[in-house]
């Protein structure tokens, strides 16, 4: 039988799910941060309504402990929180950067956990329905928005359908083709199991599946042609699937290729080249991800033992010699196990990997018990799981609120174990699951009330001077370090904003931070740090910083010492000297 929460969940599930997906617009100085807040207010409302439905214990009827590999996961993101915030104590980390990073870890936990305790009292079925049908309506919508962006972009107008940036591939609401075949791909699987459970239209199914594989396509990504086939393997060596569910996954590598074709053969009838053809003929196969790797490899290397401290990549790399390093300003190492690695050294980094591992392990032996609705359930959860993982080997979706939350749903679900006896929940009253979504409604809340602070100094409303703007925008508990970046960069003498640079360069280096830091430096009479900070400069070959370095095709008179930004350094630093 088929069990349901009545509408408030569906409504409350889409605003946790579907919404953040969709939303278009946003504010600098961050292109995805309304969309992650939506993720969160909108996960802390529909957690405290799926809290209610919980019975007065948090625990089943059964009395049953919690599974080992439910411990695990949650073990895992409790040790990767605490690096988090151990790291402003000994790694210079800004506040701000480690307790947003702490809030979105801490999010991430009560989500998964609440899962379990859904799944343990019989109720995760319900609640995952209501997840998939939000999901499926995401994905549903972000596939039309790709085509709008491919074949009528002239009606992405930037507020309700975001233009492309990358030419004439899909990206969705999101803006990054990655990420738009990991959303369709989730629906997909929503699909499958909505269609299993008779939840869709038995007719519906083939179509939802080939719209949304149409949308995977148009995004060119090929973390999205590897999914496709991870679909297929799915029909491949799950047997509890109905024979016609696993037909249809079986056949998707096949109908990829045909929309490939499809599209390629319409591009080419317009004079133009299909966007998937492009990146299969990229002259880098890994859009300087094997560059970024070796890179990766170095530093952990040279940090075996406690890494370079958690958010810290950016810093360590950008600051370390690289002469030939990928040119784009890097703030991951686009791999999961890599950027564990790199930042909380390689014992603890392994010791997070083998808890994951183990929990991925045991939600893949709990998908053998339970009657089958509660086994199809999980599987297909389960599904999702390895999906995203597979994403997080190439890219870094979990740094997003809007993936790294429903993936420890999905995770809590297919770890839950078999339900057990399902309970009718008591009247509503407080407890610690409801508190809990409180804070992280409230939170979710606030975040955007504090973002508002260091918004107005990149858009700003009325004469307030900027000044006045970037002081009240250093008031900001998540985001003071966007109002230090701006104080550093427009300041006559960056010397002025040692402090500022102390926080900002934290965040991200980049060209222009990069600039104020060196002659900050110079200011001071460092001179030979300001060398090496212009020298790591000079690698990314950055256009904006060719007024820099223009100085140095001039000749200089015979008594005038040339620019700091023209000489090598005379020694070699690394990231420890400019913390």
């Amino acid at each position: 039988m088929n069990h349901t929460f009545p509408p408030p969940h569906l409504a409350l599930a889409t605003a946790a799910i579907t919404v953040p997906a969709l939303i278009a617009f946003n504010i600098a100085p961050s292109a995805t941060f309304i969309n992650q807040a939506a993720a969160l207010v909108g996960w802390g409302a529909w957690a405290m309504l799926l809290a209610t439905a919980l019975p007065r214990s948090a625990a089943t009827a059964s009395g049953a402990s919690p599974d080992r590999g439910a411990a695990a996961f949650l073990l895992a993101l409790l040790l990767i929180a605490a690096s988090a915030c151990a790291a402003p104590l000994w790694t210079g980390l800004p506040w701000t950067l480690a307790l947003s990073a702490i809030g979105v870890i801490g999010a991430a936990m009560l989500v998964a956990a609440l899962a379990i305790a859904l799944q343990r009292a019989g109720l995760g079925e319900a609640a995952f329905a209501a997840f998939c049908v939000a999901l499926l309506a995401a994905g549903v919508l972000a596939a039309l928005i790709g085509f709008v962006q491919v074949y009528a972009p002239e009606w992405a107008d930037g507020q309700w359908i975001a233009a492309s940036t990358v030419g004439n591939r899909a990206v969705g609401n999101l803006r990054q083709p990655n990420h738009q075949s990991s959303l369709l791909l989730w629906a997909m699987i929503a699909a499958v199991w909505l269609g299993g459970s008779a939840r869709l239209p038995r007719a519906a199914l083939p179509v939802l599946l080939l719209a949304l594989l149409a949308g995977v396509v148009l995004t060119a990504s090929r973390t999205g042609m590897v999914g496709a086939a991870l679909l297929a393997l799915w029909g491949v060596v799950d047997r509890r699937l109905a024979r016609g569910v696993r037909l249809q996954l079986v056949l998707v590598p096949l109908v990829y290729f045909f929309w490939y074709e499809l599209f390629a053969a319409i591009a080419h009838q317009e004079g133009a080249l299909f966007a998937g053809e492009a990146q299969m003929h990229k002259a880098d196969p890994s859009s300087s991800r094997f560059g970024i790797w070796a890179n990766t490899l170095t530093l952990i290397a040279e940090h075996p033992w406690v890494g370079v401290g958690f958010g810290e990549f950016n810093f360590a790399w950008s600051l370390h010699v690289f002469p030939g390093r990928p040119v784009a300003f890097f703030d991951h190492t686009h791999n999961l196990p890599l950027q564990l690695a790199v930042e909380l050294g390689l014992p603890l980094a392994a010791l997070v990997l083998a808890l994951l591992l183990y929990a991925l392990w045991r939600a893949l032996r709990l998908a053998a018990e339970g009657d089958a609705v509660d086994v199809a359930a999980r599987r297909a959860a389960l599904a999702m799981v390895v999906m995203i993982a597979l994403h997080s080997l190439l890219e870094y979706p979990l740094w997003y609120a809007y993936f790294l939350l429903p993936a420890a749903f999905a995770f809590g679900i297919a770890l839950g174990g078999p339900a057990a006896p399902r309970v009718e929940a008591a009247r509503p009253r407080p407890n610690f699951w409801l508190i809990a979504a409180l804070v992280l409604l409230l939170g979710g809340l606030a975040s955007l009330m504090d973002y508002r602070r260091v918004a107005v100094i990149f858009s700003p409303a009325g004469d307030t001077p900027l000044a006045q703007r970037i002081a009240e925008g250093r008031r900001s508990w998540f985001f003071g370090h966007h109002a230090d970046y701006a104080a550093a960069t427009v300041a006559a003498h960056p010397s002025d904003e040692m402090a500022a640079l102390a926080r900002a360069t934290h965040y991200l280096l980049d060209t222009r931070i990069m600039m104020a830091w060196a002659k900050a430096l110079a200011e001071r009479g460092e001179i030979d740090k300001a060398r090496h900070l212009a020298a790591r400069l000079r690698e990314f070959h950055n256009p904006l910083s060719a007024e820099f370095f223009a100085a140095c095709d001039k000749p200089a008179g015979e008594d005038e010492p040339k620019p700091f930004q023209c000489e090598a350094p005379q020694r070699l630093y690394d990231d420890a000297d400019f913390r």
